[in-house]
Formats: C-alpha cells, structure tokens, sequence
C-alpha cells in the first residue's frame, strides 16, 4: 500500500480525461469501456492510498487539508463513474475531471498536518469534515452542470437560427437528429445531456449544497463550543476561515432562497449562473486556505511543559503551552 502515490491515480484520472477528449474523433464502445476502466482503477488506488494513510495515522484520520483535498477528488471521480454508468452518451467526464485533477494538484499544496481535536470532538470533527466534503462536491458538480446548460442552450439556439434562416452552421447540424451519430462517420460536437435533466441537476446542486456546507458550519460551532468549555484548542471567532466559511455558506443559503422563492430563478440561464457564482465563491474559499494562515491548520507545537511530583510518585501537568503564530492556549491533565 506505501508504494501507491497521487501520481499513481493522477495518472489515472489523467488517461481517463485523454480518452474522454477523444469523444470528437473515436465514438466507439472500447473508448468508454477504457476510460471507465482507468477511472476505476484510479479511483480503487486513491482509496488504497487513503486508506493506508488513515491506518498509518497517529491523531485523527484523514483530518488534514491535504486529505480534504484528495476526499474532494474521489468524490468527484465517483460522480462521474456513476454518471459514466447512467448517462453514458454525456460527455461529462470532459467537464468533471480536469476539476478533479486540480483538487489533487492543489492537495500537493496544502497542509499534511491533521487539524488539532480532543478525544471529545473526534466524532464531530469526523462529520464536520465529511459535511464540508459533501457540500463541495455539490458545488463543483452543480457548476459542471450549469456550464453544460449553458453550452447546451448556446448549441440549440444556433441550431434554431439556422434552421429559420434555411442554412447551414459550420459548426452544428441544421436538425436536432443530426446532432445524434446515426452513421459512421457523422462528428458533431460533444453530446451532453438534455436542457430539463441538467435544470434538475443544478436546483438539486444548489439545495444539496447549502444542506450540506449549512451542516459542516454548524457542526464546526459545536467542535469550537467543546473546546471552549474544555478550554483547549478553540478556535478564534475572528479566525480567517470562520469568516470565509460563513461568507461561502451565506452566498449558498442566498442563492438557495433566491432559487425558491423566485419561481423565474428555477428554469433557464438563471439557475445555472447561480451555480457557476456559486462554484466561483467556493474556488475563492478554497484559494484563501492554501495561501492564508489560519490557526485551523493544527500547527501547533509544544514549547513549554511544567511538572509538580505529588505523593506517592505521582505527577500532575500543571501548565502546558501551545503555539500557533500569534495564538496560544493553555490546559491541564492529569497523569
């Protein structure tokens, strides 16, 4: 398991995305079959390798930034698998694999180093991280498919005003079944899925996102509510992520709110911009925690420990100092 690296399923995903590319010159079954093919296979090595690195851990598993990154990617692959599987003339894995493929390459950036938690938030911080993860995915799909809406309504209303005016396009066929390979031969552009199936998908996107990073926020307060009441490990309320965090959670709830209230807002380019604002806000949060410090990077080392020997040979710690930039917490146990 040590020997598998991200350059392993990288790689991988990479082939993947290669054979998808060539949807335009090579429409035959074996194409699919190969790219769903190194998908798999690079999906089963991201998992081996996360894997091992959960057993290998000292503190908590998979709690790190650098991880998050790399759940983020296998959540995407496995939406695209599923869609692969389900809706295999779409040519989706042309729009969720390069995004894919950033998540790992902005992993290598992030930071290894597990988040700081207590034994009394392991459990909280296991589903604070899984919501956040979730709820990203939710974004970046939803911006998937409001771009392909957008190409999609941009090829049809081409292909209608070529139609009326009786000629030709150069690039789209004069008829809706043209657009379907019927001959050997034929090569329109790429095939994405219908207008109302990808409407659907971004109103789920949006209400499944702002669930899921509505989830990750709150269960981020109780972890910092824990650690106050035990006084260790809180994080600041004026930390940059909080902020940034709740910034990324009231644009989602926002343009949830706008999506329902708004009957307009649910059909057309309107819902589908949502999601692309949406997935824009996200690339932002995602950007500020690679490059901006946070005390939620769980840097923190020991600089100072006091010891008082009681009876019977016992020890109590009655100081211990932590260090973060410019942040410092104190606690005490017993040994």
């Amino acid at each position: 398991m040590s020997g598998i690296t991200t350059l392993c399923f990288a790689g991988s995903y990479a082939v993947a995305l290669g054979l998808e590319l060539a949807r335009l010159g090579w429409r035959g079954r074996a194409r699919g079959v190969l790219a769903i093919g190194f998908a798999v296979a690079g999906i089963v090595a991201e998992t081996l390798y996360l894997g091992y690195r959960a057993a290998m851990a000292e503190s908590v598993p998979l709690s790190s930034a650098y991880e998050w990154f790399l759940l983020a990617a296998w959540g995407l692959v496995a939406v695209y698998l599923y869609l692969s599987l389900f809706h295999p003339a779409a040519a989706s894995g042309v729009f969720i694999l390069p995004l894919a493929l950033a998540l790992v390459a902005a992993a290598q950036y992030a930071s290894k180093k597990p988040f700081p938690q207590s034994p009394a938030t392991q459990v909280w911080g296991a589903i604070h991280g899984a919501f956040l993860v979730l709820g990203a995915v939710a974004v970046i799909f939803g911006f998937v498919a409001g771009v392909m809406y957008l190409l999609q309504s941009s090829r049809l209303k081409r292909l209608s005003q070529s139609h009326r005016q009786g000629g030709q396009s150069p690039f789209f066929p004069t008829t809706i079944a043209a657009m379907v390979p019927a001959k050997k031969g034929t090569v329109p552009g790429l095939r994405l899925p219908s207008l109302e199936w990808l409407e659907r998908a971004n109103g789920r996107a949006i209400l499944i996102s702002v669930l899921m990073t509505g989830a990750g926020l709150v269960s981020g307060i109780v972890i910092n509510l824990i650690n106050h009441w035990h006084q260790r490990d809180e994080l600041p309320w004026t930390d940059p992520i909080v902020w940034e965090s709740a910034g990324l959670f009231g644009w989602l709830l926002a343009a949830a709110l706008f999506n329902a209230l708004y009957r307009p807002a649910r059909r057309g380019r309107k819902v589908a911009y949502l999601t692309v604002a949406s997935f824009v806000f996200l690339a932002i949060f995602l950007a500020a925690q690679l490059f901006n410090r946070s005390e939620h990077d769980g840097k923190y080392e020991v600089r100072s420990t006091k010891y008082e020997t009681g009876d019977e040979g016992k020890y109590e710690v009655r100081s211990t100092k932590y260090e973060s930039g410019n942040y410092a917490a104190s606690g005490r146990a017993l040994s």
